[in-house]
């Protein structure tokens, strides 16, 4: 089996890297900074391959893919999109800032979905989340209206490839206990409520990715309080923002 994990560099893309080396994949490893795994055992594998790769640069993208995929017969299996781009609402203010997570969460799933089709994957997953779950209301974040996009995207991709027998996955996870997720909560993440254990989470994803569900949403409990939300009144989904 041959897996392509973007976004695999760190986080809970690494930790399905890990996953599916264990379980004797081939596997490329791509971020825009492969440079902090030259340490990591991991890379001792022979079925490990690593890549420098910026999801928004389809030329980039379509060279890698092209190498992997070269190496042995066959095309690509698997892929897999956890790369995402976060900005909080004062940094939404700056244009650039804005065009990159763009570029990341939306243009960068196209490219990598459309062209991984082109290698012959028969399962195309990306890592979305539980904030693109919420309505349209006063105060929403561009950074849930990305993950809403992401989410409506793959729901297309779905439907126009299920005649082909190509399947698409979306997980939709709540707050999972990465690194990047404490970094953005000053070193602590323990007061986000259901949070969850990063292998924990990845039992998860994998088991949704072999049953190929079409959507995965976890934990239960924090998608009924999103759904508790969406019944609210505008005015009090409005308080939310303060």
């Amino acid at each position: 089996m041959r897996v392509m994990i973007i976004g695999g560099t760190s986080g809970i893309g690494l930790a399905l890297g890990r996953y599916y080396v264990g379980a004797g994949a081939e596997v490329a490893l791509c971020g825009r900074d492969p440079a902090r795994l030259v340490s990591d055992p991991l890379l001792s594998h022979q079925r490990v391959q690593l890549y420098r790769v910026d999801i928004s640069e389809r030329m980039m993208l379509s060279q890698v893919m092209t190498q992997f995929t070269s190496q042995r017969t066959g095309g690509l299996d698997l892929l897999i999109v956890t790369a995402g781009h976060y900005i909080d609402a004062e940094q939404a203010q700056e244009n650039e800032r804005v065009d990159a997570l763009l570029a990341t969460n939306i243009r960068g799933l196209c490219n990598a979905f459309d062209l991984a089709l082109t290698f012959g994957a028969r399962q195309l997953v990306a890592v979305a989340s539980i904030a693109g779950l919420l309505p349209d209301y006063p105060g929403l974040s561009l950074y849930a209206a990305s993950k809403r996009a992401t989410i409506a995207i793959c729901d297309a991709y779905r439907i126009g490839l299920s005649p082909r027998g190509v399947a698409v996955t979306t997980l939709v996870p709540g707050y999972i206990d990465t690194q990047r997720l404490r970094e953005l909560n000053f070193g602590s993440a323990a007061h986000k409520p259901f949070l969850q254990h990063e292998d924990r989470a990845v039992q998860l994803m994998v088991a949704a990715i072999q049953r190929k569900s079409p959507r995965y949403i976890f934990p239960w409990q924090l998608h009924l309080m999103v759904k508790i939300f969406s019944l609210l009144p505008r005015w009090l989904q409005r308080l939310r923002q303060r």
